[in-house]
């Protein structure tokens, strides 16, 4: 093994434990033992975290379509501000490792490079969308990143918008700690976009329109998900939303998370949530859940969301994607990788 962390260069595990946090160090000690897997945890967004063993294999085989697709080599630079905990962190040091490149860590916290000298030009990093607010309004760190990669959630529209107008080499990820980390791509300053599939994957659909990943470069080389999708073609695809979210409505399916982007110019800096509720008229009608902490005066009233936010919904939803109540919260619960877990 040769890898440079943090400025000094590793060839034994005695050197990163010295050069490295405890956190990355102790993941490039399971990473480099005999053992032919690592344990990883999911993320949790649909339930609670599950153990799972990675394939070494399967984790150097994912590193090495995305370091081609960046076109990476032994001398590019890799900021990590993830924790090794989760799979975006643990391949970041991976894709380090395969090359022999470098690597720079900071602790993760929602101001990154906040504290990186810029003395070298940061090949690739990967963030989640509430570092990329952090980013935009500190554009001299932003100018620093040759290419990102944005998972974990989606990206606000406006964030979107300045990326695009910034010009950065940005992509929003698909896929899932069994794929180690992602499969396919999207420019994130293009949206909507396809994502694309990367190297040999592809793409088909199941009875209920869910993403199924063939992907010959792993192990199981299929993954089934809860992803609803509209195929372009077996190797792009646009996202809709988890089956496990979906809301029947009158009769009508409506997808939360195309409600949520939809809606998100007029919630600039509010948290929400589109979920439902029992009717006897509609069997679930829509509601607008929102957090106390950052609602504006007049939002809501008695329940009911209020006229002019309606007639507001009426300019960019049909009909039946319009929620008429609202739920309120003080804080939203989260998972421990900071997804909202929909619930009210």
């Amino acid at each position: 093994m040769h890898i440079t962390l943090n400025n000094i260069l590793c060839s034994s595990l005695d050197d990163v434990k010295r050069a490295a946090s405890a956190e990355v160090s102790a993941f490039v000690a399971e990473y480099l033992n005999p053992s032919d897997y690592v344990i990883a945890h999911t993320s949790g967004s649909t339930g609670d975290p599950k153990e799972i063993q990675l394939s070494k294999a399967d984790m150097r085989a994912s590193a090495r379509l995305t370091n081609e697709f960046f076109g990476l080599n032994a001398n590019s630079l890799f900021y990590l501000n993830l924790s090794p905990r989760y799979i975006a962190g643990k391949m970041m040091i991976v894709r380090a490792i395969e090359l022999g490149a470098s690597i720079i860590e900071e602790e993760p916290s929602n101001t990154p490079l906040a504290n990186y000298d810029g003395l070298r030009r940061i090949s690739l990093a990967a963030f989640v969308p509430s570092q990329i607010q952090y980013l935009l309004n500190n554009p001299e760190k932003l100018a620093l990143i040759d290419s990102m990669i944005i998972g974990g959630g989606k990206l606000a529209p406006r964030l979107e918008h300045w990326l695009a107008e910034f010009g950065a080499n940005a992509y929003m990820t698909y896929g899932m700690t069994e794929t180690c980390s992602h499969v396919a791509l999207a420019p994130a300053s293009k949206l909507p976009m396809p994502f694309k599939a990367l190297g040999d994957v592809s793409f088909e659909t199941d009875r209920r329109g869910c993403l199924v990943i063939n992907a010959p470069h792993l192990t199981a080389q299929q993954f089934v998900t809860n992803d609803v999708a509209e195929l372009v073609d077996s190797k792009n695809f646009y996202w809709r939303g988890r089956f496990d979210n979906v809301i029947n409505t009158g009769g009508i399916k409506v997808f939360p998370e195309e409600i949520e982007q939809k809606l998100a110019p007029l919630f600039p800096s509010i948290r929400f949530f589109i979920t439902s509720q029992p009717s006897e008229k509609w069997g679930e009608e829509l509601v607008l859940a929102l957090e106390y902490s950052s609602l504006p005066p007049d939002t809501v009233k008695r329940g009911d969301v209020q006229p002019a936010l309606i007639e507001k919904m009426k300019t960019i939803l049909p009909p039946h994607s319009i929620p008429r109540k609202y739920a309120a919260t003080n804080h939203f619960q989260e998972t421990k990788t900071q997804k909202i877990i929909r619930k009210i």
